[in-house]
């Protein structure tokens, strides 16, 4: 399906069915028209959540021009094969990365906040509100920088932009008071089966909430350290992640309703593929996770090896270059079989498969990084890091323990990847903790950058904020505001051009808040210090 037929599919999709068909009339009901609905009271909440759940990260259709074609690309998970998408060569369509900013918006503010009206003070239903809340729009300000907040859901023809700092800290109250409630109400059971992350398992939802805290206190290590250090061994204290795949967070997908996973519904298309920076450290770490993530190159339903091989591509090729013989899409590697529909050696129940959303491996490595910057974490940062690659390898099949420990253990370092530019490796860190503190943060980096997997949106800002493990170049730009790629980076989004036409005293408010860089791609935000 590609980009055309796509974006006339994506005006008929007004709401989300859930994924248990024998509630998809009253769940119509209550979200199609809020202003139908009377009272919202406990029995509403569950549809009002799962809604919002939902909607909090991109979904279906909105994966694609949301999240894939921009910050999947920019952390160069994959690369893209198709010439007639100009985003892998950094070249934005404003009218497709508004799937990133509209739907937070219209189907995630309106649900929450009823929710928050109805729900007790102080319940876990409420709590868990507010995570979700927090959730989303940290993935939004976190493309754009300033973006409405406060005043998200009110009611008025201009709504004000909000800067990040103080968005931020918004974001550590909300979720250090909601694991305050949540700690006495860890047996509890809000939502029960239509929470589609943890079925109603409060006691998951408060490690989450601390284990998102420790992300974003990671994320202003650089440019509020003292909040940055309060923030995060707060949230370990308090309990953060410990065991996958018990608390890794995905949010289930079923084909009832149509609420296929997004990576899925795309990867049949064939419009991109492994990236050269995961062909040269996943094949120079002889990774075992390679078969999970990807397919080998020409990979069928006859013939799921393929030609044996995985090769990735740089990122931001010409059409001409993409031409070349050894460049051509059916020669590189596929997204890998939990994502792939048989026909290209995946499984039958790939539109089905979870959408990550939080990793237990990810907190390790968000603790083993604290702990180099001399936090309290519970651990060093040698023992936080090897934990963080066992906790990834379980979470993506591979058990045997030795295998993990010779990996753990080994010297192998990143290669050159067979790729048309005759790329350098892209890095000189081996997997063996270092003794070296610099190469220690780009070891953690990497191996974060590994296990959150396939979520680019939290890799490309990990990326901006950290810029310990520096990944290539983009081959070309066609962004003017990136003149030479080798020197500048994307780092932001600019705003909407909706936003502009129907927003705009606002969005003209909110240039300044960027600083003196102005809205351009080139701009750091707040927390980005490098």
């Amino acid at each position: 399906m590609k980009i055309d037929s796509f974006l006339k599919s994506l005006s008929v999709l007004s709401f989300f069915v859930l994924l248990f068909s024998s509630c998809t009339d009253k769940f119509d009901e209550i979200n199609t028209d809020r202003n139908s609905v009377a009272t919202v009271g406990s029995a509403e909440l569950p549809f009002l959540f799962a809604k919002a759940e939902a909607s909090a990260v991109p979904n279906i259709w909105n994966y694609q021009i949301a999240q894939n074609l921009f910050a999947d690309q920019y952390a160069q998970y994959f690369a893209c094969t198709a010439t007639y998408f100009p985003s892998d060569r950094l070249n934005i369509r404003m009218d497709w990365v508004g799937a990133a900013f509209n739907p937070i918006y219209t189907d995630m503010v309106p649900q929450l906040q009823s929710i928050k009206a109805a729900a007790p003070a102080g319940s876990a239903e409420a709590a868990i509100a507010d995570v979700v809340w927090v959730l989303g729009f940290h993935r939004v300000t976190d493309y754009w920088g300033p973006i409405p907040y406060f005043n998200a859901g009110k009611a008025g023809s201009s709504v004000a932009y909000d800067a990040q700092d103080k968005i931020y800290d918004d974001f550590f109250k909300k979720l250090a008071a909601a694991s305050e409630v949540l700690k006495n109400k860890q047996n509890e059971k809000p939502y029960g089966t239509f929470d589609l992350i943890y079925g109603g398992d409060a006691g998951k939802w408060f490690r989450f909430a601390n284990t998102l805290r420790l992300r974003l206190a990671l994320r202003i290590s650089k440019v509020d350290p003292a909040r940055a250090k309060t923030e995060a061994e707060a949230a370990v204290a308090a309990g953060v992640f410990q065991a996958s795949p018990g608390d890794d967070a995905l949010l289930q997908k079923s084909t009832k309703g149509s609420d296929n996973n997004g990576l899925s519904i795309m990867s049949d298309w064939n419009e991109f593929r492994m990236s050269a920076s995961m062909e040269s450290v996943m094949k120079g770490y002889k990774d075992p996770r390679m078969s999970v993530y990807w397919l080998p190159n020409n990979a069928t339903k006859a013939n799921p090896n393929g030609t044996g091989k995985y090769d990735g591509l740089r990122n931001g090729l010409t059409s001409t270059q993409l031409t070349e013989a050894v460049n051509l899409p059916t020669a590189n590697a596929k997204v890998g079989a939990r994502w792939s529909s048989p026909d290209f050696g995946g499984n039958g129940t790939y539109l089905e498969t979870p959408q990550n959303i939080m990793s237990v491996a990810e907190a390790f490595f968000l603790r083993a990084e604290g702990a180099l910057l001399g936090w309290n974490m519970n651990g060093t940062a040698q023992s936080m890091y090897e934990e963080g690659i066992r906790q990834s390898m379980r979470q993506w099949g591979i058990t045997d323990a030795a295998a993990i420990t010779a990996y753990i253990n080994s010297p192998d370092v990143p290669v050159a990847p067979e790729d048309f530019l005759k790329s350098p490796a892209v890095s000189k860190a081996p997997i063996k903790w270092a003794s070296d503190i610099a190469t220690q943060r780009e070891q953690i980096a990497i191996q974060k950058w590994l296990a959150i997997f396939p979520d680019g949106s939290e890799a490309w800002a990990d990326y901006r904020r950290g810029r310990n493990f520096i990944l290539y170049p983009v081959a070309n730009s066609e962004n003017p505001d990136i003149t030479d790629p080798t020197k500048q980076w994307i780092r932001r989004i600019p705003f909407l051009l909706s936003e502009k036409q129907n927003n705009k005293a606002a969005v003209d408010a909110a240039v300044p808040l960027l600083g003196s860089g102005g809205d351009k791609v080139t701009t750091p935000l707040w927390w980005d210090k490098n």
